[in-house]
């Protein structure tokens, strides 16, 4: 194989060419590394680079591949980590100034564990200012640019994850997904998205933005690749106090090219108002193929609560974020500001210099639910909200296997469309935030384009049932040829 083509390969496809020795984990990281150097200051999906280590790091592969014969689905191939992901030695900034030169001394649980089947940390991924953002215009660095248009947005806040693994600087990547931040990057971009149920990947080194709906996940070209990629990353660990010692399944078992007997459902709510016509299309296309594989179609689900999600969501995530960013105070660690007169002085200076406009916005938004007098009229009522969102979901699982929805109501907009007006922005994670506050598994997959433009298909499904999810995904994909296509970055 050419060596401009290693970049463009599958995790499975490269897997098989490490294992009869046709190619090494050295020329398959080169490879990925040349496409970063030729093509990152268009797409600009990379905070750091690590090239001498992940090519350092190849080289002990390709001698541990040789003297033991030990490979695993993940050994040797490049992988990009999203920057709120802690990396042991490699900076890990949050797309933000106040953690701008922030090297963790450990690595997240994930990190632990695809570090033990060999795999090659090629880079950090740019990414909105602490995962608050939908465009990936909030990083404190520079914006990243989506490779089908350059002057359009590719999503977020796992933008950058998306951009690398659709442009060839990376096979696959880890991302996180507090309100749709792994699956509208991953419908704007052409690539698969997962978000996990909640408790099934550690968070453990994931650094928070809002605790209770955080998950990681993983960005892949296909499903059969998310599926090797959850094998590696989900179960148990006791270090997260969230999460869950459920069973986990080898998922690449569920992966069969059909769908007979599923009962899906098409809830109505979420063809909100606004949604493009290519979208609708493009989901009513997604629909039929799925019938035409022996699925039974229900157009009629509903889940009336849902339209309240987007409102406690962004009652329930600021809060959380208020709490959790409290700790940057230019005490401890990160951003300081060095010539205050007094600690409160630091304090305010450090957070009004070191914190962008987006994440000082949520963090006023939380901690004015929160405040005194306003807790219960808001951020209680917010949680209740939550309760009658999981207990639909509930019922509607009773009845169906899995849902499909759009990722997103548009097409990836122009960069600076939104950025003034704030609530249009949020708008962009209609369809994905509810199944952050239900925490249930949802995956994006190519679904069709407008123009030269992707579209995601979003699948639903039940609560530690990524295997179904991940079977309607496969069962639609190989119908399909849409995740076959590459952009070409000009």
């Amino acid at each position: 194989m050419h060596e401009q083509e290693l970049n463009q390969l599958t995790i499975h496809e490269a897997h098989e060419l490490l294992k009869s020795r046709q190619v090494s984990a050295v020329e398959l990281t080169q490879s990925v590394l040349k496409r970063t150097s030729e093509g990152e200051d268009r797409v600009r999906a990379c905070i750091t680079v690590t090239d001498d280590i992940a090519l350092a790091e190849a080289a002990r592969v390709d001698n541990h591949i040789r003297t033991s014969g030990e490979i695993t689905p993940l050994t040797g191939i490049p992988v990009m980590i999203k920057d709120v992901i802690c990396t042991r030695g490699i900076r890990t900034t949050c797309g933000s100034k106040m953690l701008e030169h922030f090297v963790p001394p450990y690595d997240a649980t994930v990190i632990e564990k695809i570090r033990a089947e060999n795999a090659i940390i090629v880079g950090k991924a740019n990414m909105d200012e602490f995962a608050m953002g939908s465009s990936n215009e909030h990083s404190a660095f520079f914006p990243t640019r989506n490779p089908w248009d350059l002057s359009r947005v590719p999503g977020g806040s796992s933008g950058g994850s998306a951009v690398a693994v659709a442009a060839g600087e990376a096979i696959y990547a880890l991302g996180s997904d507090t309100g749709g931040s792994n699956r509208q990057p991953a419908g704007f971009c052409n690539v698969v998205g997962l978000k996990p149920t909640y408790g099934r990947v550690s968070r453990f080194g994931l650094i928070a933005f809002a605790s209770s709906l955080d998950q990681i996940g993983p960005m892949t070209r296909d499903v059969t690749d998310c599926a090797l990629v959850m094998n590696a990353i989900a179960g148990h660990d006791p270090q997260d106090s969230t999460s869950v010692p459920h069973p986990v399944p080898d998922y690449t078992r569920k992966l069969i090219p059909d769908v007979k007997g599923l009962r899906l459902g098409v809830p109505r709510e979420y063809l909100v108002e606004g949604t493009e016509s290519e979208v609708r299309l493009a989901l009513e296309a997604s629909v039929k193929k799925l019938s035409e594989l022996g699925a039974e179609i229900d157009w009629e689900a509903s889940l009336p609560y849902t339209r309240y999600a987007l409102t406690a969501f962004y009652i329930l995530a600021p809060s959380e974020a208020s709490a959790n960013l409290a700790r940057y105070d230019g005490v401890k660690y990160g951003f300081s500001v060095p010539d205050a007169r007094n600690v409160i002085e630091a304090t305010e200076r450090t957070r009004e210099e070191g914190f962008g406009p987006e994440v000082k916005r949520r963090i006023m938004l939380g901690t004015y639910a929160l405040s005194s007098g306003y807790h219960d009229a808001h951020y209680l009522r917010a949680q209740k909200v939550r309760t009658l969102i999981i207990r639909e979901f509930d019922r509607a699982f009773e009845r169906y296997d899995a849902l499909i929805t759009p990722t997103s109501p548009t097409v990836p907009f122009k960069l600076g469309d939104k950025l003034e007006d704030p609530v249009q922005m949020y708008l962009s994670d209609v369809c994905t935030l509810p199944i952050n506050i239900a925490g249930v598994p949802a995956i994006s997959v190519p679904g069709g384009f407008a123009g030269s433009l992707p579209i995601g298909v979003q699948i639903v499904g039940r609560p530690f049932d990524e295997e179904t999810v991940l079977r309607v995904a496969y069962a639609y994909e190989q119908a399909t040829d849409w995740h076959t296509r590459r952009p070409e970055i000009r």
